[in-house]
């Protein structure tokens, strides 16, 4: 499993069959873990300067979706607007990446036979919940911390979406993930990654409320 599919996961709610948060926020933290996967692959990396992101290797990948994703970052780009590029379809795109894999099953529903929707049928329940428990005790304090469960608890703080996937003092849990995205569980190349993608991730959340609560109001 890929970091943006274990993000995806942690998102679904199994026993409500909904989602945790609203689907900007997991629009924006999904982008954040592509980005992450895109450099943590080699492709992507930051220019000399620091600033911005650029295609480093853009030979095939294996991964469809990660190709695609890839093609999305043309030029050099900063973090915020890679993110932004990524955000497109990708909660639709992972559904369906989990789909294809045998992990659920999605499918196009009705609401009141008017209101088009989606559905899924979880399939791998104990993948889920190992998964969830693992990430579960990091937040809480009772694990270190390590290169993938300290990205994704970066990205769900990011989103301010941890205690809405996770059951404990909302406080604690927030406190907890402010030590681990400062932490050193991750190497240099990593830790920069993640630091500039969680500033990214944030700052495109922030944007894209305000631009629908301008929306809301006209």
């Amino acid at each position: 499993m890929m970091l943006h599919e274990d993000l995806m996961l942690l998102f679904l709610d199994e026993v409500a069959g909904g989602l945790r948060t609203d689907s900007t926020s997991i629009r924006n933290a999904l982008a954040g873990a592509v980005l992450l996967e895109l450099v943590e692959s080699g492709r992507v990396a930051f220019e000399a300067d620091g600033g911005k992101l650029a295609v480093v290797d853009s030979a095939p990948l294996g991964n469809e979706f990660l190709r695609e994703s890839l093609a999305r970052i043309g030029k050099p780009m900063k973090p915020r607007r890679a993110v932004e590029e990524l955000r497109g379809h990708v909660e639709d795109d992972v559904l369906a990446e989990l789909d294809a894999r045998g992990v659920l099953t999605v499918e196009k529903v009705r609401v009141l036979g008017i209101f088009p929707t989606r559905a899924w049928t979880l399939h791998d329940v104990r993948a889920v919940s190992d998964l969830r428990r693992l990430v579960g005790d990091v937040a809480r304090g009772h694990r270190a911390p390590d290169d993938r469960t300290g990205a994704l608890i970066s990205l769900l703080y990011a989103v301010k979406a941890l205690h809405k996937v996770f059951r404990g003092d909302k406080h604690e849990m927030n406190a907890r993930a402010r030590e681990i995205a400062a932490g050193d569980w991750a190497g240099v190349a990593v830790r920069k990654a993640v630091d500039a993608v969680h500033t990214a991730v944030t700052a495109a959340l922030v944007a894209a409320t305000v631009a629908a609560a301008g929306g809301g109001s006209s």
